[in-house]
């Protein structure tokens, strides 16, 4: 399983940035997708998941109204714009799989609340740095 998250970087407080992580070595269409941060010394905190369609998203609170994941199901690439980003938002950012293709948000809730307690596989991260 290959997960290989990129497009992090150095952003001013209100800017914006689109993290990518590109994918292989798995059943693209059984697999819900999160992303996930940790910002140094803090644990691990859930940002947003969708569903293996696509069709479903969850944000953390955090992230709702200025993060949009998504999926392309062509380039099996999961996507995270992150808009309006705040000095808080400075993290690791992973992108993780778990095997699961129904829909109910429960799940998803439980996945980024967990925080990723039971995801199948993670990437390696990319650091986002937002300056003030």
């Amino acid at each position: 399983v290959q997960l290989q998250a990129s497009g992090g970087g150095l952003v001013q407080s209100g800017g914006s940035l689109r993290l990518s992580c590109a994918t292989g070595g798995f059943a693209w269409g059984d697999y819900a997708m999160c992303w996930f941060r940790q910002a140094s010394g803090k644990e691990r905190e859930g940002v947003s998941c969708i569903s293996s369609s696509g069709d479903v998203t969850y944000y953390s609170e955090s992230a709702k109204g200025r993060f949009t994941i998504s999926r392309d199901h062509v380039r099996k690439t999961v996507y995270l714009l992150m808009n309006s980003l705040r000095p808080e938002d400075t993290a690791e950012y992973y992108c993780a799989i778990k095997a699961y293709q129904d829909e109910a948000i429960w799940y998803f809730r439980h996945l980024v609340e967990g925080p990723g307690q039971g995801m199948d596989y993670w990437g390696e991260g990319t650091q986002v740095t937002v300056s003030s």
